[in-house]
């Protein structure tokens, strides 16, 4: 097996890094490839006012999960777990040990390439590890890189190849910092680390999480579930918009219901219950125990307390999983635009689109009929509230 190991500070991983690690692993056919945020740099100092190891770990993680790789790519906390500087030497030891039989490979930038033969102990570290290192396509660098290859193929013996990437995102992280703390930068970060650094206010942004911009809140959003997740939530997000201009609803409120609909999606069990008791959300017995109803009833507590968001959003959000007898346009519009989003895929769901657009109620009643026979079909127990929205339509619409 083939391993990349990819090392850096991660202050924060921005798209320069997710671009060159996606091409490494083309490039070299990686079969696994590991990022590992430092500890504590051996060449340089954190700059002051840095994340703490453990937000750079976040991060790492919430770039690497961006990847959509998941089978293949994964974040080691080998180094924030070791103590002391964070040597190359000592990682390549550590993961020599653990994969005795592979074929590691070292990813470095190309100023790694130049200042290796000033590491701690690199006839060591050629030993451990093929060396993989980026070059930009432009301008000389990828002939000096090579030349600087064959100095240290002769001086160590290393394995050494310079991989000109075809398309490379030039980010500073130093300047990046800067421009985060003056309110800009997001287009150099995948959009859930932007929200993760917004949720918890790192490089100075301190955003107030109740006055964010769409843009803003989606990145939050996004920052909170996993990266699977996204292309459903910004689908919703963009059918509840069409479904509201369609009957007259307000599409702000319906983008914004969209854009947090699912943003607890992942917390476990026991941090569901947890906020359902903080916010006061009573819960029966059903709901006790299935994350699927609980993420309606978290979400919407989010929206409320922590996102600032009109009532009408959070109500949207509370019943788009069950429904409700009486639902509001904005609540049919959340759970049918939940229920038919472009990436859902099931027989029926076409004519369930098209009569979205035809007749709003109509397609709320297919919708719940559709939902309480695949429940049945598969043994899981029907929440009343998903009975009562049926019941309660059906006969509003008899009259």
């Amino acid at each position: 097996m083939k391993i990349g190991i990819y090392g850096g500070t991660f202050n924060p991983p921005h798209l320069g890094h997710m671009t060159s690690a996606r091409l490494a692993m083309e490039m070299l056919g990686l079969d696994r490839l590991l990022f590992v945020p430092a500890a504590i740099p051996p060449h340089k100092a954190l700059p002051e006012g840095s994340p703490s190891p453990e937000d750079r770990l976040a991060m790492t993680v919430i770039a690497a999960d961006s990847l959509l790789l998941r089978d293949k790519v994964a974040v080691d906390d080998l180094e924030l777990r070791r103590e002391g500087k964070s040597f190359t030497v000592d990682t390549l030891r550590q993961f020599r040990e653990e994969y005795p039989g592979d074929e590691l490979w070292f990813l470095m930038g190309s100023d790694m390439l130049f200042s290796l033969p000033d590491w701690h102990l690199p006839e060591e570290i050629c030993a451990l590890a093929g060396l993989a290192a980026f070059a930009r396509s432009e301008g000389d660098e990828p002939e000096r890189m090579e030349v600087q290859a064959e100095q240290l193929r002769a001086d160590y013996g290393a394995r050494v190849t310079v991989l000109r990437l075809p398309e490379v995102v030039e980010v500073s992280s130093t300047r990046l910092r800067a421009q985060l703390a003056g309110g800009e930068g997001a287009e150099f970060l995948p959009p859930s680390v932007y929200g993760y650094i917004l949720r918890m206010g790192l490089y100075g942004t301190h955003k107030d999480l109740r006055h964010l911009t769409d843009a803003e809140l989606r990145a939050c959003s996004l920052s909170m579930v996993y990266a699977k997740r996204h292309a459903h939530i910004l689908g919703v997000e963009e059918e509840a918009v069409r479904l509201a201009r369609r009957w007259g609803a307000d599409e702000e409120l319906a983008r914004r219901a969209g854009i947090l609909h699912d943003c607890t999606k992942y917390l476990e069990l026991e941090q569901q219950l947890q906020i359902c008791d903080e916010y006061g959300i009573v819960l029966d017995d059903l709901e006790r125990i299935s994350v699927k109803l609980l993420h309606s009833k978290t979400g919407a507590a989010l929206a409320r307390h922590l996102y600032g968001q009109p009532e009408e959003i959070c109500q949207a959000i509370f019943w788009h999983t069950t429904g409700k007898a009486d639902m509001t346009r904005l609540e049919k519009i959340i759970y049918l635009a939940d229920y038919m989003e472009p990436n859902r895929d099931f027989p029926g769901v076409e004519e369930l689109r098209k009569l979205c657009y035809e007749d709003l109620d109509a397609a709320l009643q297919m919708g719940l009929e559709m939902s309480i026979e695949e429940l049945r079909e598969r043994g899981v127990p029907i929440h009343r509230n998903t009975q009562g929205a049926l019941e309660w339509l059906l006969e509003h619409r008899k009259g």
